[in-house]
C-alpha cells in the first residue's frame, strides 16, 4: 500500500514559495487570506480564463504562476455555503490530495470566503485527504514510469487554519477512524490465498495492542457450542474457520454492551451450488461485512470510544470438496433450529445466524447491527449508492439512516414482514437457507431475524458498497471501507458518554 501521508497543523501566514492549496467559493471566489500570496492577481485572471466557479471538489491547477514564489496553486471548489453538507470536507480533502504526487510537500490554506474552516470541517478535510492516499499496490514490482525517486516518501501536507491546536488535539481520533477504514480496504482487497480464516484472526489479534480484548474460537470452540451452520459452510474447505471476538471497554462498568457482527467468508466459490466463473475472482471480497467490523473496532479503539463494544466476526471459506455440504443436508445451528440448505451459495446467512445468536446468548447486548455482502439482489433494488437496511427496531434504523446521510455511506431500509417470512419456511427443517429469486435480500434479511429474539437489530447489505463501488474522491480502489465511517458516527451520536 502507499505510504500514509504525514499531516501537520499551523496557524495562518503567507506561504511564501512551494505548492499551495486553496479554497475557491462559490463563483470561483477567494478569500483575502487567500489571496495574500498572489499580489498580481493571478487567481482571478486563471478563474475567468478557465471559467472556474468554484464547484465542489472541482480543482484549478496552475504551475509556476508567474508574479508569485509558488511552484503551483491548486485551487478547490467548496461550493456554496448554503448548499454545503457535513460530509463535503471529506471529498474536498479527497481531491487535493488526488492533486499531489508521491513525496511532494504542500501547504493547504482553510480559509473560505465565508469564513475560516472550523475545526469539524479541519478534521473532515484532513481526513478525506488520508483517506484518498490509499492504494493497493503491495504485489506490484515494477514502477510506472513516470514514478521518480520519490515515490516512495510519503505526501507531507501542512494545514493552515484558525485553531492549530485544537486541531492537532482532534486530529489523532479522527486519523484513528480513516486508519480503521483502510484497515478494512486492505483487507478486502488481499487476495484469498494470503488472507484465509486464520491470517484475518491474526490481524485482528493485534487489535490487542490498543487495547481490545480478543478470543479466537477455532473448530472445537465452535463444535462445543453447537455452532453447526456456520461449521456446515466451512466443512468443504481444508482452511480452518475461526471465530473472532473483539471486546472495547470504554464505557461505564456493567453496562450492555453494543455489538457488530460481521460476515468473514474470506473466499466464496459457492460451494456445491458452484458461481459461473465469470467474475469469481472478486469473491476474495465476500468478507466485507468482517471487514468493516475489524475497521470498527480499530476505529472505536484508536479513539478511545467511551462505549462498551463488541465485535463478532465468523471467518470461514466456502470450497466445493468432497466433505462440503450438499444442497438437501439439514444443519442443526446453535440457537437448536434446524436449517435446510437449499443452495449451499446462500451460505453467509448461515454463519451470521450462528454468530448473531453467540452474541445474543453470551452478551445480551443493547442492540445488535450485522454486515454482510450477502445478496447480489440488494445491487438490483439499490445498485452501488445504498447499502440495503432491515431492522426490526425503528429508532436504531432511524439512528443509522441518519450517520449514513452525515457520513455519505448511505444506508435504505427495506422491508421485513410475515409474508416474506413464510418463504423461508421449509417442509424438512424449521427453515431453508434461500426463499428463492423473488426478494431475494428481504427472505435473506428475515432468515437472520429468527436468530434475534427480542434484541434491537439491524442487517445490513454491503454486497454493492463494500467492494466494487463507484471510485469517487476518497476511494480510488476496489474496496471502500464501507461502514466504518457510518458505524462510528452510530456509536459516536447516540451510544458512547461524552463529557460535559
Amino acid at each position: 500500500m502507499s505510504l500514509r501521508p504525514q499531516i501537520r497543523f499551523a496557524p495562518f501566514s503567507t506561504p511564501t514559495e512551494g505548492c499551495v492549496i486553496l479554497l475557491a467559493g462559490d463563483g470561483g471566489a477567494f478569500s483575502d487570506r487567500a489571496r495574500e500570496g498572489d499580489p498580481d492577481g493571478v487567481l482571478d485572471r486563471a478563474t475567468a480564463e478557465a471559467k472556474f466557479k468554484g464547484k465542489l471538489a472541482a480543482k484549478l491547477d496552475l504551475l509556476l504562476p508567474s508574479g508569485t514564489n509558488y511552484s503551483r496553486i491548486v485551487a478547490i471548489g467548496i461550493g456554496p455555503a448554503d448548499k454545503r453538507q457535513e460530509h463535503d470536507f471529506i471529498r474536498i480533502g479527497g481531491a487535493a490530495y488526488a492533486a499531489l504526487r508521491a513525496g511532494q510537500a504542500a501547504t493547504a490554506v482553510l480559509d473560505a470566503p465565508d469564513g475560516p474552516c472550523s475545526v469539524e470541517e479541519v478534521m473532515r478535510f484532513a481526513m478525506g485527504f488520508f483517506l484518498r492516499s490509499y492504494s493497493f499496490d503491495t504485489y506490484k514490482t515494477k514502477k510506472k514510469p513516470d514514478e521518480d525517486e520519490k515515490a516512495d516518501t510519503p505526501v507531507e501536507l501542512t494545514v493552515q487554519c484558525a485553531d492549530p491546536d485544537a486541531a492537532e488535539a482532534a486530529w489523532k481520533g479522527y486519523r484513528g477512524v480513516a486508519e480503521g477504514v483502510l484497515a478494512a480496504r486492505e483487507v478486502v482487497d488481499l487476495p484469498a490465498n494470503v488472507l484465509g480464516p486464520v491470517e484475518f484472526a491474526e490481524k485482528a489479534q493485534k487489535l490487542s495492542e490498543q487495547g481490545v480484548e480478543i478470543e479466537i474460537l477455532g473448530w472445537d470452540e465452535m463444535e462445543a457450542l453447537g455452532m453447526g451452520a456456520l461449521l456446515g459452510v466451512s466443512q468443504g474447505s481444508e482452511r480452518p474457520p475461526r471465530l473472532v471476538v473483539m471486546r472495547w471497554n470504554g464505557g461505564a462498568d456493567g453496562e450492555k454492551p453494543i455489538a457488530f457482527i460481521g460476515k468473514g467468508v474470506v473466499f466464496d466459490t459457492g460451494g456445491i451450488s458452484i458461481k459461473p466463473a465469470g467474475g469469481m475472482e472478486d469473491m476474495k471480497g465476500d468478507m466485507g461485512g468482517a471487514a468493516a467490523v475489524y475497521g470498527l473496532m480499530h476505529a472505536l479503539s484508536a479513539r478511545k470510544a467511551k462505549a462498551n463494544v463488541v465485535g463478532v466476526i465468523g471467518l470461514v471459506e466456502n470450497m466445493p470438496d468432497g466433505k462440503a455440504q450438499r444442497p438437501g443436508d439439514i444443519v442443526t445451528s446453535m440457537s437448536g433450529q434446524t436449517i435446510e440448505v437449499i443452495n449451499t451459495d446462500a451460505e453467509g446467512r448461515l454463519v451470521l445466524g450462528d454468530a448473531l445468536h453467540y452474541v445474543r446468548d453470551r452478551f445480551d447486548p443493547a442492540f445488535m447491527i450485522d454486515l454482510a455482502t450477502l445478496t447480489g439482489a440488494v445491487i438490483i433494488a439499490l445498485g452501488n449508492d445504498h447499502a440495503g437496511l432491515f431492522s426490526n427496531d425503528d429508532s436504531l434504523a432511524e439512528r443509522l439512516a441518519q450517520a449514513g446521510r452525515a457520513t455519505n455511506e448511505k444506508v435504505w431500509r427495506l422491508p421485513l414482514g410475515e409474508a416474506y417470512d413464510k418463504l423461508i419456511d421449509s417442509k424438512n427443517a424449521d427453515m431453508k437457507n434461500t426463499g428463492g429469486r423473488q426478494a431475494g435480500s428481504i427472505t435473506a434479511a428475515q432468515f437472520l431475524k429468527r436468530f434475534v429474539g427480542e434484541t434491537p437489530w439491524a442487517h445490513i447489505d454491503v454486497a454493492g458498497t463494500a467492494m466494487g463501488s463507484p471510485k469517487n474522491e476518497i476511494s480510488s480502489g476496489w474496496a471502500s471501507g464501507f461502514g466504518v465511517r457510518l458505524l462510528d458516527r452510530l456509536v459516536r451520536d447516540h451510544y458512547e458518554k461524552h463529557e460535559g
